[in-house]
């Protein structure tokens, strides 16, 4: 069976949805028959490459907040990722363009590295002040998951390497009516869109294990918080953690 997971690594709530999904995983008695497969999303492709700018700012002038409103939303889903045992940095981070990360997670998943790759570009962005944005950290990133340094030199040099592959993925995620992340699509029967909790994962991996024809999406599970392809982030009420039925 296939899941498919789009995504992208400025988005708090795939870094989130992620971790709910892996222990919904866990707790599947075919898990090990599961081929799991991280498919790109930007969420701000209209970004210029080396434009970055402190995430509290950026959402503050997206949402029109303030910055103490700014840094509040923050913390509400810093308790969420808290909650799933992620780190989470409130402050001192960096939003940006995201494609040469997808171009390198392609290249990830060339060479069958992909989840490492994403596991650690998640902690760098969210929970570590290394800024995913930096070409030289992208590529010390890349390095310790296990890619070799050259190739990922190369990848990063050549702006179309990968380019077709990460425009192919939007472009389905367009096709299948994604229009926020992140999104699982389970055997193309299921979908599932938001961070939903680690129960509806594991609800969907049965459904689609019984049903291996693929006939169309059918969604599963209720609303849960996600980024939509504007980039906005939803934000649960203050001191809830978020969950969804």
């Amino acid at each position: 069976m296939r899941v498919e997971i789009w995504s992208d690594i400025a988005c708090p709530w795939c870094y989130i949805g992620k971790a709910r999904f892996e222990k919904g995983l866990a707790g599947f008695a075919h898990r090990d028959r599961v081929e799991v497969v991280h498919r790109s999303f930007e969420l701000d492709p209209g970004r210029a490459k080396g434009d970055t700018e402190q995430v509290i700012g950026m959402l503050a002038r997206k949402y029109g907040r303030t910055p103490e409103q700014a840094r509040e939303m923050e913390g509400n889903v810093a308790a969420n990722a808290q909650a799933e045992g992620l780190g989470y940095l409130t402050e001192g981070r960096d939003h940006g363009n995201t494609f040469d990360i997808h171009r390198l997670l392609h290249l990830a998943k060339a060479r069958g590295l992909q989840d490492e790759l994403l596991t650690l570009a998640y902690r760098a962005n969210f929970a570590e002040e290394r800024s995913v944005f930096d070409g030289s950290v992208l590529a010390d990133i890349a390095a310790e998951a296990g890619l070799d340094a050259d190739e990922v030199r190369a990848v990063l040099a050549d702006p179309e390497a990968y380019a077709d592959e990460v425009r192919a993925d939007e472009q389905e995620a367009a096709r299948l009516g994604a229009t926020a992340v992140p999104f699982f699509v389970f055997d193309r029967r299921y979908g599932i869109s938001g961070g939903q909790p680690s129960e509806v994962f594991a609800q969907a991996l049965e459904q689609a294990w019984k049903d291996h024809e693929p006939a169309g999406l059918v969604p599963v599970g209720g609303d849960a918080a996600a980024c939509d392809a504007d980039g906005a982030c939803e934000v649960p009420p203050a001191g809830a953690p978020e969950r969804s039925a």
